[in-house]
């Protein structure tokens, strides 16, 4: 962010905050987000110093992840849902003050880090607790559900949840144009065995390590909503059990931070849903397929020139581990 720019972010905040001696103690920007910038502000208002996070686009995002405007609306409805997130503070829909879109949300304590996470058993009171405690997560987001005029933007939920994934992968692919016949193959053996569709709820479609900050006690957040959408339950189950974000812990099958079935207990209590094991593992093919997918678009930003990262080219070095995993799931369904 350019001197001019954060310029203009102090004297936005000091008008959305009612105090014109805000002053912008600290600035920095947060690693990870890929897809998103994260910036850690230090805020110095009314006496005290403020602890925020200003988000925003990168200079190149993907066409599937929503606008800050709404993630911002996405976070409001999962805080007064009682979900564990970040409290939403500010949303600036003027992209003149720092070249986009930005919402700032109170900073929480934690680590998010997937790789780190996985190998630390202590991390939100011992895996058994932590997995029970990410089924009651996500029993809390899927209480969401259609109609909802604050969440407009999300559309009309699809009638079949299953085969409408399925349709928005093959058109992706189609969409790429490079030849990718171990995922038409895998969405092929998905569309055989496609489970029937169930009433829809707000979907996270990213709740994995990485996205979920913790500390020694629990979750202190679920972060990144940018891709929620109307859906089947099972697809936020089944995207955390999935193997590829297990992180390589991959005896913890829920996310690589606990046991399936301390899971599979806490959303139960927390829902009052019977978990059908057999919808989540389909799911976990798909998850593997939608993973692939974006890893293969995030890579060809940086080829394109739109966007030259390393960390977006070596996302594309992933795809053929998932494809080798998709061939594994497609010959057991």
């Amino acid at each position: 962010m350019t001197e001019e720019q954060g310029a203009r972010l102090r004297d936005w905040l000091a008008a959305a905050t009612g105090d014109p001696g805000l002053r912008i103690a600290g600035m920095e920007k947060l690693s990870g987000g890929a897809i998103q910038q994260n910036w850690a502000l230090d805020v110095e208002s009314g006496g005290a110093t403020q602890r925020w996070v200003l988000r925003t686009d990168s200079a190149a995002v993907l066409a599937v992840s929503l606008p800050r405007t709404a993630e911002y609306s996405l976070l409001c409805a999962a805080w007064a849902a009682g979900v564990t997130v970040p409290e939403p503070l500010f949303l600036c829909e003027d992209a003149s003050v720092i070249g986009a879109p930005f919402f700032v949300m109170r900073r929480v304590a934690g680590t998010a880090q997937g790789h780190r996470v996985v190998k630390d058993a202590t991390l939100g009171g011992g895996r058994e607790k932590l997995a029970q405690t990410l089924g009651r997560e996500l029993g809390k987001i899927h209480r969401i559900r259609p109609p909802r005029d604050d969440l407009g933007f999300l559309g009309d939920p699809p009638a079949d949840a299953a085969r409408a994934m399925i349709a928005a992968m093959r058109a992706r692919l189609d969409a790429a144009g490079t030849p990718r016949p171990v995922l038409e193959w895998g969405l092929r053996a998905a569309e055989r065995k496609a489970p029937p569709p169930v009433p829809p709820v707000l979907t996270h479609n990213d709740f994995r390590a990485g996205n979920l900050m913790l500390d020694a006690s629990g979750i202190t957040a679920v972060l990144d909503w940018e891709f929620a959408a109307w859906g089947d339950p099972a697809a936020d189950l089944g995207w955390l059990c999935a193997k590829c974000w297990r992180f390589g812990n991959v005896a913890q099958e829920a996310g690589g931070l606990g046991p399936r079935a301390a899971l599979y207990a806490g959303y139960a209590a927390e829902s009052g849903v019977h978990v059908e094991d057999a919808r989540v593992r389909w799911w976990e093919l798909l998850a593997h397929i939608r993973w692939a997918v974006i890893a293969a678009d995030q890579a060809q930003r940086h080829i394109s020139g739109e966007e030259r990262s390393l960390e977006l080219a070596l996302t594309g070095h992933i795809v053929p581990e998932l494809e080798w995993d998709i061939l594994a799931m497609s010959e057991a369904a």
